[in-house]
């Protein structure tokens, strides 16, 4: 039998990115279809445990657009929507969708924010400029001295002073104490 690997998923207006989670895969078989049927299979590990995942995509697609990357911790697969348009889901079958399909959030994008330009304005482009050279501090002790140690007392416990507790003794037992506030 076998297994299915945790299968990603995210899209934009004229494309699908599906990636398969599946480290050190061996013998990749991926097949796309026009109609939308989507087809991986390989084996993984020391004991070559077959993977194997079957959709059948919610649309139809471009099978010479799409391109395919296969890593060695994952396998991408670029699908190209033959229209362009938003899916309201990535299969065609109505109901839960398999439990080893999962969103992809490092990639999503809300079908509103799809046609937001991701470039900066023209006045915030800096080039190749390497800000790290400017000696700008950052990293560890933000802001701190080299060679100044870091103690965790609290600022407010510094000026406080401290008054020494009452002597008890036979005539003032059961008595109030001033406390003098400083």
């Amino acid at each position: 039998m076998n297994r299915h690997p945790i299968v990603k998923w995210a899209q934009r207006l004229d494309d699908v990115f599906i990636t398969i989670e599946l480290p050190d895969a061996q013998d990749v078989k991926l097949k796309l279809e026009p109609e939308g049927k989507f087809f991986f299979s390989a084996k993984s590990g020391a004991d070559k445990i077959p993977y194997e995942v079957d959709l059948d995509l919610h649309d139809k697609v471009d099978v010479d657009g799409s391109k395919a990357s296969v890593g060695n911790r994952n396998i991408c697969y670029l699908v190209k929507k033959a229209e362009s348009k938003w899916w309201s889901r990535l299969l065609k079958q109505e109901g839960r969708p398999p439990v080893f399909l999962k969103v992809d959030w490092d990639r999503w994008v809300d079908e509103d924010e799809d046609d937001v330009d991701t470039k900066p304005a023209p006045d915030m482009d800096f080039g190749d400029f390497d800000f790290s050279k400017m000696n700008m501090g950052g990293g560890e002790g933000f802001g701190a001295v080299e060679g100044e140690d870091d103690d965790d007392s609290d600022t407010e416990d510094e000026n406080v002073e401290e008054i020494p507790a009452p002597k008890k003794d036979a005539s003032s037992s059961g008595a109030e104490h001033e406390v003098k506030n400083v």
